[in-house]
């Protein structure tokens, strides 16, 4: 890029100050301003040396930007999301893209209508050691898939639901805030899932979201797969704590996914392959891991070196809208088993928005 681009962030909250720090990092880039009703985003912004503007209309009406960060609470993003991309201006939207998988794809058949760039921010994909994860499932090294699980356990203190009461509320629950992250990921490596069946149990601390889940995974590969979530267990088996990913998070030597197939296994986050000596397939020969080599790197400031690429025309985005629909899609379809005790099956992408808004988008779909 010849001259610097220039991103807002919306929500200077938690996350949005990680994003703040990331495109600080990230040469040819500069914060330029901020959008946040609260003080405290307000002095947030000043201490970054930038304009903090109310509302989303407010910032794009006084000032050109070229890309817009949304960190804000989810019930905001598509709202938010929409008119950005209305004045033609690429966003980022953090995880999960919307509220429900209705307002969602709304979203994304406008991105598609309007051409303009819609990316959502499960920003796991943008670590180095998903892609040699990815790289050594698409080479063969485990084989076919057969079956994954996965854990999400850790305790959130009160404190994290007191400073901010929507996350007490229904539908901000571990299902909606953490297992999206690795659905996600299941998804981006394993293949679509294509129904689901859950169960769920109410938060102890008396919030209206549970605080526990578990759902069976159905692939459209064949492959099956079981999934806990939960962010009031004492545990150290979760992606924060073992992928050595936040500096936040105290590392743990553990992994939280099992990847089984027919040549060999897979654990991640710490990347190590399982197969019987001699690749001989036999529970009576000794078995063995090799441990992978991946480069390391600040996933968030990948994703955002990404944005300014995909703004910049030179990429198409690896997380696109209707990628964070689809990944909406499965945890809503958890949601509602959780609720039903019924199993649930996920229409493909495609079928549903050609079902919805016609074949004209469907055809011509670029996946912003």
């Amino acid at each position: 890029m010849n001259s610097s681009l220039r991103l807002a962030i919306s929500g200077l909250g938690l996350v949005g100050k990680r994003h703040a720090d990331a495109i600080a990092q990230v040469q040819g880039v500069e914060l330029a301003a901020a959008v946040d009703p609260q003080e405290s985003g307000r002095m947030a912004a000043r201490e970054r040396g930038v304009d903090c503007f109310e509302t989303i209309d407010a910032l794009l009406d006084s000032i050109e930007v070229d890309g817009v960060v949304l960190a804000t609470p989810t019930p905001l993003h598509v709202d938010q999301a929409s008119a950005c991309v209305e004045r033609g201006c690429p966003v980022l939207v953090e995880k999960p893209i919307g509220t429900s998988s209705r307002e969602a794809l709304a979203l994304v058949a406008l991105a598609l209508q309007e051409g303009t760039p819609l990316l959502v921010g499960h920003h796991r994909r943008y670590n180095p050691l998903i892609q040699r994860a990815k790289d050594a499932i698409e080479d063969g090294l485990i084989g076919d898939i057969r079956a994954v699980h996965g854990t999400c356990w850790f305790y959130k203190p009160d404190q994290y639901f007191d400073e901010a009461p929507w996350r007490k509320r229904s539908g901000a629950g571990p299902i909606s805030v953490n297992l999206v992250h690795d659905i996600d990921l299941l998804r981006y490596l394993c293949g679509e899932i294509v129904a689901v069946q859950a169960i769920s149990a109410a938060s102890a601390r008396g919030f209206e979201n549970e605080d526990v889940a578990s759902a069976l995974l159905e692939f459209g590969n064949g492959a099956v797969g079981s999934f806990t979530v939960s962010d009031s267990i004492v545990a150290p088996w979760s992606w924060e704590f073992t992928a050595r990913e936040n500096p936040k998070y105290a590392p743990t030597a553990e992994h939280c996914y099992k990847i089984g197939g027919s040549e060999g296994s897979l654990s991640l986050p710490d990347l190590r392959i399982w197969s019987h000596n001699d690749r001989q397939r036999d529970w009576w020969t000794p078995i063995s891991a090799t441990s992978l080599v991946r480069d390391a790197s600040d996933p968030l400031v990948n994703q955002i070196r990404h944005f300014c690429d995909v703004i910049a025309g030179s990429a198409e985005p690896i997380v696109s809208g209707a990628e964070g629909f689809k990944t909406l899609q499965v945890i809503e379809a958890i949601q509602v088993s959780a609720q039903t005790r019924r199993r649930i099956e996920i229409p493909p992408f495609e079928a549903t928005i050609a079902r919805t808004f016609g074949n004209d988008i469907s055809q011509n779909i670029r996946y912003f």
